[in-house]
């Protein structure tokens, strides 16, 4: 008997039955065999040392980015036998891999107390350098097959009990998969490479946490170390990086130090606003209504609704465990009042079904189409509590939310529209690598094939003609199976200054929520007609884009959106009449000014505003007062930049204005031109 490969340059050879992946590479040159570390048959990532059966193979390599994989799962049973040869007799649990590394949960008893002994930071440098002696002895990976009551047994007498409980779990008929590297074993699935030595060392361990054993808290609780890996030093040393990066960025950081907002436990997940935050959040949200104006109108929906508006959405359905459902406190206080209102209510989630009752209201024409409807309205959905991470993840946010009722015909010309605004304004941010991907029908959907059909194709086509507008400036994509239960969508994923990817924008069509409220137009037949609706959201939304921001920029903000865009300081005490005055203009020019008259010396001041992250701190002194000057300080700038007040004036308001604002004068000048 034989078995038939096809490769990747679609040629067919025969190989006989039994024959492994590694004997197949190394029939093809024997250095790509010594650089093999797995096969991939039909796209499942096997052994080396597995039999090849009948499909398509390609042999992975190192630095295929399929290896990534298995360099982690590889380092994670490394990491486990070395925690295991440092401390005999500690447990080993799992040890996935996750994004950008992997982790495994221990449990370490004293021996001589017999309480839990967790690990700490101080033990991951030991444990790296054992798992580095591991490495460097480049033992094999070796798999066995394994019955269930030897595995059992085995693991028993070890007292690993968690090992036995994980054999106890695995689905009857499937095979107890043991893999050994050198004298050390451990329960696994597979695959791995071919020795430890193809792991090599860009890997660094990063910290140590608490887990409960399969994330139960009626159950004991272990010690999970995390860690990541990578293929090569370069590449680890470019995440550590971004890390150390990110961290310096954490906008609940810069947050506390411009004096925005802050969290606390009376108000979980909602975000409460100081001023200098609130204005900003008010600039963002007078940006976007500029953006919107003519073509959006803008509304504004309930934000709690009775439960049978959600149940005719599917909300109740689809969503009730992520809404939070009130009663009126009277209800709750008096139960025995059969004149009390005892309708359960829900504060809205989304806007969507609001939007769909104003459209609704009052019949429409198709001559009316496409009608806009926009709202800045604050939704609140329930999330875990672990999962709150500053303005990133709340329970409560502003959502600058449209929908757009049209005609099938109508569909993708709105989609371009929508797609232009978003990417003018992430433009206007700073944005320009930008991500569009197509989510394509989900398993579990609403609608029938035909609509589906319709639309996909649609934006299909829509995706194409956006890759093609932008000269492949704007990457494109497919997500297939992504989309929502109600149709497919456009997802927006914009880069940030240090390479962090954040989706943001989407842009949804929907076939069920028309559908559900008995939404209709009248065509040009005078006939009852179902509209297409479009969701669409730019920022999403905008307490995590202002987040987003935030560290993008790392504090340091374009002038038209910085909180505090000038502070004026004096260095002499006879120089502050001089210096109220520039405040003065400063602020007749429209920009938001603070002044620092204080007794202070100029240094101090500058570098308290530097901590705030003032952009622009302008110093009067004597000479300036004399001469009518200002000298010009910039954030994270040694510079000083000496020019007249009026100058001053005038260069700093072109940059206070926004870039939208901007483009409006200048369109209007050329005009006027012309």
């Amino acid at each position: 008997m034989s078995v038939s490969l096809t490769f990747p340059d679609g040629s067919v050879r025969a190989f006989e039955a039994g024959t492994t992946g590694l004997a197949v590479a190394e029939s093809i040159s024997k250095s790509l065999a010594k650089k093999a570390v797995a096969i991939a048959l039909d796209g499942q990532l096997l052994d080396l040392s597995d039999p090849v059966t009948d499909g398509k193979i390609e042999i992975v390599t190192r630095t295929d980015p399929r290896a990534l994989e298995l360099i982690r799962h590889d380092a994670a049973h490394v990491m486990a036998e070395a925690v295991q040869s440092l401390w005999p007799g500690t447990q080993v649990t799992i040890g996935p891999v996750i994004e950008n590394g992997f982790y495994y949960d221990f449990k370490r008893v004293n021996k001589e107390t017999g309480e839990d002994w967790p690990f700490t930071p101080d033990d991951l440098p030991k444990i790296e350098k054992k798992m580095k002696e591991i490495i460097q002895r480049n033992d094999p990976f070796t798999k066995e097959v394994w019955s269930r009551d030897e595995a059992r047994k085995v693991f028993g007498d070890m007292g690993e009990t968690y090992k036995v409980e994980l054999v106890d779990a695995i689905p009857e008929g499937d095979d107890v998969k043991i893999y050994r590297q050198g004298k050390w074993f451990d329960l696994c699935r597979g695959p791995h490479m071919a020795s430890t030595g193809q792991i090599g060392t860009a890997f660094k361990l990063m910290k140590v946490a608490g887990a409960y054993w399969r994330g139960d808290s009626n159950n004991p609780m272990l010690t999970r170390i995390y860690a990541t890996a990578w293929a090569t030093q370069e590449e680890l040393d470019q995440y550590l990086h971004v890390l150390a990066e990110a961290e310096k960025r954490d906008h609940r950081k810069l947050g506390r130090e411009m004096d925005l907002f802050h969290f606390q436990e009376e108000g979980p997940g909602v975000v409460f606003w100081h001023g200098k935050g609130w204005r900003m959040f008010q600039t963002l949200t007078a940006y976007m209504r500029r953006r919107l104006a003519g073509t959006y109108e803008e509304v504004n929906a309930p934000q709690v609704l009775d439960a049978s508006l959600w149940e005719t959405s599917g909300h109740w359905g689809w969503y009730q465990e992520n809404m939070f459902a009130v009663k009126s406190a009277y209800a709750f206080t008096h139960p025995d009042d059969k004149e009390a209102d005892n309708r359960v209510f829900a504060l809205k989630p989304m806007n969507c079904p609001g939007h769909v009752q104003i459209f609704k209201h009052g019949l429409k024409s198709y001559r009316e189409l496409p009608i806009r409807l926009a709202e800045f309205g604050t939704v609140h959905r329930y999330e875990a509590s672990g999962a709150l991470h500053g303005l990133m993840r709340v329970r409560g946010f502003t959502q600058d939310d449209a929908h757009v009722f049209c005609t099938d015909e109508q569909m993708a010309a709105e989609c371009l529209r929508i797609n232009d605004l978003i990417l003018s304004v992430y433009e206007d941010f700073g944005f320009k690598e930008v991500v569009v991907k197509l989510s394509t029908r989900p398993e579990k959907r609403v609608g029938t094939d035909a609509l589906w059909d319709r639309a996909e194709s649609v934006m299909m086509d829509v995706l194409k003609t956006i890759e093609a507008q932008s000269g492949g400036r704007i990457k494109t994509g497919i997500l297939p199976g992504e989309g929502a239960f109600y149709g497919p969508k456009f997802e927006y994923t914009l880069k940030d200054a240090i390479g962090r990817e954040w989706q943001c924008g989407t842009t949804q069509v929907d076939f069920n929520l028309p559908e559900r409220f008995g939404a209709f137009y009248i065509d040009q037949n005078s006939e009852k007609t179902q509209p297409v609706m479009i969701h669409r959201a730019i920022c999403g939304s905008m307490e995590r884009f202002l987040g987003i921001l935030i560290e993008n920029f790392a504090g340091h903000m374009p002038l038209w959106i910085a909180p505090t865009q000038v502070v004026v300081a004096t260095i002499t005490s006879d120089a502050d009449d001089y210096g109220r005055e520039v405040a003065e203009a400063l602020r007749d020019a429209g920009m938001v000014v603070e002044t620092d008259f204080r007794n202070e010396k100029i240094n101090y001041k500058i570098r308290e505003h530097s901590v705030t992250k003032v952009p622009v701190i302008v110093v009067c002194g004597r000479q300036e007062a004399e001469n009518r000057s200002v000298n010009i300080r910039r954030l994270g700038s040694q510079a000083q930049t000496s020019m007249s007040l009026d100058e001053a004036i005038a260069s700093l308001a072109l940059e206070a204005t926004p870039p939208d604002v901007l483009r409006r004068q200048e369109a209007k000048k050329a005009k006027t031109a012309a």
